[in-house]
């Protein structure tokens, strides 16, 4: 089971401790809240009693079709991570100049996966079968079997494995749009080892983005669930399987209230291309996206905080083909609302290379329509002025000067470079080294260009930064 500490970028980690980024949702709602005794209580319907979904029967008929896999093989380690009990003492190995040389080392897991056709193929997770030399999976009537790996896509964590079996018995598929926060659902895995472990719980949340995965719109439930339940079933209250369990947000190790599951659909899909091509096939549009929130949709006119915010663009990607800008936002793909950054990169995910796609996205303050050929993810990425012009409109607290041709070789862009920040650019984490690219959504190669913009703006401006590799939509409060 993969453990998930969600940290974030270097950049945002950065601009959300000197302020940047609204950190609402770190902090914690303390004390209580009470109604006056006259107070007229709120209208509402009766909400009818509901009864939880039996279980016990969901479990009977379908706990079979779980199984619990076992792997083996090996893996590299240097002697620092060897569990040898003398490499402390003894150091590295002569003539290692300083460092220890890698070994293989024995290597162990257990997860579980799922039955999907009579024949023995199964879903599980990616992770569980990486670098596994052995696959063992074993039944709820104790008959075990080798399994081979059919193929693996680390992407999405999903992997197919198949043994040689006839008549097994297979779980039923159920409609994940159909799913519903609130919703009753079921885990059967083997956590720790534990076979034909059932838990329970609520859906807590649908299309959930977590860092690094932001390709899979997981669902967020309840559900305990502990290393060993990776690769499971997530069943719904009327026993059709919706997800695989994957992931925990943990700062233990175990469970603590939060579990991810991959949806049912994505899932199917990954299992087909591997079984009709042994190998996926991921689209890609060549963006980098961001989220908005209500300074930078008030930077942008927008009437609400939703879309995927464009940062960059990957020069002859498919967004580049497109006419896709950094500053646009993504409002709507194919007809299907974005309202977060994730939604984009999952609604690619489920696309197919080559496949084309309508983007409506918020530019310069009007709608605008554009058609992308999805491509395939690559195969295995003058003398300035000395003293900087300062910005004194709203009390930016910029000093910019552009570019020498060296630094536009080594930053691999065009912009004006920050040489100081004070005042609300300090206060949302802009620094000096800092490259300046737009303001609004607009380039900028010049101070004039920025006055220009700053004077058609409002109380907030949203300025494009890139720090490193790293680039962000910063909101700045000018007054």
């Amino acid at each position: 089971m993969k453990t998930k500490q969600m940290q974030p970028s270097r950049l945002v980690l950065a601009l959300l401790a000197a302020g940047a980024i609204g950190g609402a949702g770190a902090t914690a709602l303390t004390g209580s809240v009470s109604m006056a005794a006259d107070a007229p209580a709120a209208a509402s319907q009766p909400i009818s009693a509901s009864v939880p979904p039996n279980f016990a029967q969901i479990t009977r008929d379908f706990g079979p079709a779980v199984v619990n896999i076992s792997v083996s093989g090996t893996r590299k380690v240097s002697a620092t991570e060897s569990d040898d009990p003398l490499a402390q003492f003894f150091g590295q190995v002569p003539g290692s100049r300083g460092r220890a040389p890698a070994r293989e080392v024995p290597m162990r897991g257990e997860g579980s996966g799922f039955i999907v056709s009579q024949d023995g193929v199964i879903l599980t997770n990616a992770h569980v079968v990486q670098d596994a030399k052995e696959v063992t999976v074993k039944m709820t009537d104790r008959r075990e079997y080798k399994a081979k790996v059919l193929g693996a896509d680390p992407q999405t964590d999903v992997a197919v494995i198949k043994i040689e079996a006839k008549n097994l018995p297979v779980i039923k598929v159920g409609d994940v749009n159909k799913l519903q926060v609130g919703e009753w659902v079921l885990a059967i895995g083997s956590p720790y080892g534990l076979e034909n472990t059932a838990t329970a719980g609520i859906v807590s949340a649908k299309g959930r983005s977590l860092p690094d995965d932001t390709s899979v719109p997981f669902i967020q439930t309840d559900v305990a669930v502990n290393p060993g339940n990776s690769g499971g079933p997530l069943f719904n209250d009327r026993g059709e399987v919706v997800g695989i369990n994957s992931q925990i947000y943990s700062r233990t190790g175990g469970f603590q209230g939060l579990s991810f599951s991959i949806p049912i659909d994505l899932a199917y899909k990954i299992k087909d291309q591997i079984l009709e091509h042994g190998k996926v096939q991921h689209a890609r549009l060549g963006v980098t996206v961001q989220e908005v929130n209500q300074d930078l949709a008030d930077s942008f006119k927008l009437d609400s905080p939703s879309g995927a915010l464009v940062s960059s663009v990957e020069k002859e990607s498919a967004a580049d083909k497109a006419g896709l800008q950094p500053g646009d936002v993504v409002r709507k793909i194919d007809g299907k609302t974005i309202v977060s950054s994730g939604d984009l990169a999952s609604t690619i995910t489920m696309a197919a290379p080559g496949e084309k796609i309508k983007l409506d996205v918020w530019r310069a303050g009007a709608q605008k329509e554009l058609v992308a050929t999805l491509g395939g993810m690559p195969k295995d990425k003058t003398q300035a002025s000395a003293d900087g012009q300062e910005v004194q409109r709203g009390q930016l607290g910029l000093a910019l000067r552009p570019l020498s041709p060296q630094e536009q070789q080594a930053s691999g862009s065009e912009g004006l470079l920050i040489e100081r920040s004070a005042g609300p650019s300090a206060k949302a984490g802009i620094q000096p080294g800092d490259v300046l690219l737009s303001l609004n959504g607009v380039p900028v190669h010049n101070v004039a260009q920025v006055k220009e913009q700053l004077s058609k703006s409002g109380k907030t401006v949203a300025l494009l930064v890139q720090r490193g590799e790293d680039k962000i939509f910063v909101p700045v409060q000018v007054g």
